[in-house]
């Protein structure tokens, strides 16, 4: 049994190891060294913990003001499950997790940002009841690297 609960600086090295499996390579120094900043404007995550400590699974969210909503726009800007418990339901109940906590948070919609090459990931949001209602365009404008 997974439980899920807020994620904490302390999983530093565990969210790395799932953002690097999720194609985002990162080590738990840099998550902890951004980890102040991330969470002092408001964005949060969620964890999936195994019985054992280890992290099966992570959503990342964040909460804007638009101006042109009544309530803010809340985000999943990153989901990921690790490949050895994929298909046991801990995406779904991070999801669902994702959903209540952006709920209580005021906001009105959700988006879902996923890399164009995640199609299965695509698949599994619109399972959820997710549609594509937008097309995201990206430029870098300094390079992390």
């Amino acid at each position: 049994m997974h439980v899920v609960r807020p994620a904490a600086a302390h999983d530093a090295a565990e969210i790395a190891r799932l953002l690097t499996t999720l194609g985002h390579p990162t080590s738990a120094v840099d998550v902890a060294a951004r980890w102040g900043a991330w969470s002092a404007v408001g964005d949060s995550a969620l964890v999936a913990e195994a019985p054992n400590g280890s992290l099966a699974g992570l959503v990342t969210l964040h909460r804007m003001l638009v101006l042109h909503r009544p309530r803010p726009v809340g985000r999943i800007t990153a989901l990921v499950v690790d490949p050895s418990v994929r298909g046991q339901g801990i995406g779904r109940a991070l999801v669902e997790a994702a959903e209540a906590a952006l709920r209580a948070a005021g906001c009105g919609l959700l988006e879902i940002t996923s890399h164009v090459r995640l199609v299965e990931a695509h698949a599994f949001y619109e399972r959820l009841g997710y549609q594509r209602t937008s097309v995201r365009l990206a430029k870098v404008l300094v390079s992390e690297r």
